[in-house]
């Protein structure tokens, strides 16, 4: 059974920094395209960052390029999301989700029904 667990959301003020985890277990790691999206109150979930299973790059939506680091640690089954520089439209549930068909790592990013497992999210709220 595919488990993604979130952890490391809370309260910061603009400007701070938060790093999320996401422990993944039930299969194997290299095989799936993992990433991050979000959700915002009243708004449409969408793609902040993930690491493609197909070309094995990382991939960023254009509003945390600069921001926000992905990294991933095999040996773990962990991934991370390092958030810096945050501002008060970062607030959103973050979720970590998971898919094992290989498809284009931007089409995952733009599409985030198209990932088939899911963790519960952890909540991100910044202050102003």
């Amino acid at each position: 059974e595919v488990q993604l667990v979130e952890s490391g959301g809370g309260l910061v003020q603009a400007g701070g920094s938060l790093r999320l985890s996401c422990a993944a277990s039930g299969f194997t790691f290299d095989d799936y395209t993992i990433g991050w999206f979000r959700q915002a109150p009243g708004k449409e979930r969408e793609g902040v960052s993930l690491i493609s299973s197909s070309d094995g790059r990382t991939y960023y939506t254009d509003s945390v390029k600069g921001r926000f680091t992905f990294s991933s640690d095999n040996a773990k089954n962990t991934v991370y999301l390092q958030m810096n520089s945050l501002k008060p439209e970062d607030t959103a549930v973050y979720f970590c989700a998971a898919d094992g068909a290989h498809l284009d790592g931007k089409y995952y990013l733009s599409n985030y029904y198209a990932m088939d497992y899911w963790g519960k999210g952890t909540l991100v709220t910044v202050s102003s």
